[in-house]
């Protein structure tokens, strides 16, 4: 995160004593990342964090691999996986490699009895359907249609949904996830020609603080394994943090689209990065100004990386019979454009009300058994004539 936040009641300074009314000690817990050289936050709890009563089941979620050395290009059907009651078994992956995993999700619960913790990675969760409230150790959000949630990995949350109608889209990041270095000054301040600014990122603003005991089962996500541990008390019981380390939201909506006299390339639709990938927001836009413009995209060599583009919603004037939830993956090593008669039609047209998400990863993904369920496998000759 670029910027300072700070909720909930704190001591004027680090690392010293903070009573309670009784004159007893909140519990202080330094929440970091990189060692002690990354973003962090102090929080300050009700009681110990460390209180671990029961370890109980322990099983893989590593994905099953279909293709592991994949030079075809696929389609992804994606509202084609079924909606299921559990948050956490409702989350297919369906491309991955060593640093990152695409996940679809179409979970229809409205609660769940227990929290979850990704200790594997950062999580940053994009709602295609759906409705609720991202309730964290570190405060909630809610979040509604066309909003990314950042949550960092080693964060304890749940969801809460409104209704069973939901579809996400979520990308595991081994790697931290950070707004694009390029947009910010040498402080950290987003510049004047990022797309999108502070004022766009929603920090949380309500804290839940329980001080309560009992048997608390927490899902920790580990090296690919769900290990269930129970608490001895609430994972909620945070009274206040202050730092740099903690969850958020923006929203597609609120990106303002970069655009000029010829076609952008994508890195203008950047809106997060890591060292292994970005992730892209494509959005309603005026189209090339240009008088000779043609507005589809030029025809390019994906050499050095995979791109994924899961299409939310509009029109898609580059593909063919694409629809809402559709994955595209163009691998690295052929090259890719739009489809026949696309660039013809572009000319002329003077906006695009496509709404989409790009992830482009530096290494080569695996197709999944789960993907191969919901794939077309013809979509590679969908460039012929």
């Amino acid at each position: 995160m670029p910027f300072y936040h700070k909720l909930g009641s704190i001591p004027h300074k680090r690392h010293i004593q903070f009573k309670k009314p009784d004159g007893s000690l909140y519990y202080e817990q330094l929440f970091g990342t990189i060692g002690f050289d990354g973003m962090s936050t102090n929080s300050y709890h009700e009681q110990r964090p460390t209180q671990v009563k029961e370890i109980r089941n322990q099983y893989s979620v590593e994905p099953k691999i279909a293709l592991r050395n994949n030079l075809k290009s696929y389609r992804l059907k994606g509202f084609q996986v079924k909606s299921e009651n559990d948050f956490l078994e409702s989350r297919k992956t369906v491309l991955v490699n060593s640093d990152c995993a695409i996940v679809l999700s179409a979970p229809k619960y409205l609660t769940n009895d227990y929290f979850y913790k990704n200790t594997d990675a950062d999580e940053l969760i994009f709602i295609h359907k759906g409705t609720g409230k991202l309730r964290t150790m570190l405060g909630n959000l809610d979040f509604k249609y066309g909003d990314y949630l950042l949550i960092p990995r080693g964060i304890i949350y749940k969801i809460d949904f409104d209704t069973e109608d939901n579809r996400l889209f979520i990308v595991e990041s081994h790697r931290p996830i950070y707004t694009p270095k390029r947009y910010r000054n040498w402080f950290g301040q987003l510049l004047e020609h990022s797309p999108f600014c502070e004022r766009d990122i929603r920090q949380p603003q309500e804290l839940e603080t329980y001080n309560e005991n009992g048997d608390f089962l927490i899902k920790v996500k580990k090296q690919g394994d769900i290990i269930e541990m129970v608490y001895a008390s609430h994972p909620f019981d945070v009274i206040g943090y202050d730092g740099y380390n903690y969850p958020y939201a923006f929203s597609i909506h609120d990106f303002e689209p970069i655009t000029g006299r010829v076609h952008q390339p994508p890195p203008v639709h950047q809106t997060f990065e890591t060292d292994a990938f970005v992730v892209c927001s494509f959005v309603p836009r005026l189209y090339d100004y240009h008088p000779q413009a043609i507005p589809a995209p030029y025809n390019h060599s994906n050499i050095d990386s995979d791109e994924v583009l899961y299409y939310v919603d509009g029109d898609f004037m580059s593909r063919n019979d694409i629809e809402a939830g559709h994955i595209s993956l163009h691998p690295a090593g052929i090259p890719h454009g739009p489809h026949p008669g696309a660039a013809e039609r572009s000319i002329g047209e003077v906006k695009t009300d496509e709404l989409a998400v790009m992830v482009d990863t530096f290494k080569p993904l695996m197709v999944t058994e789960e993907a191969m369920k919901i794939a077309d496998e013809d979509y590679h000759k969908s460039w012929l004539e």
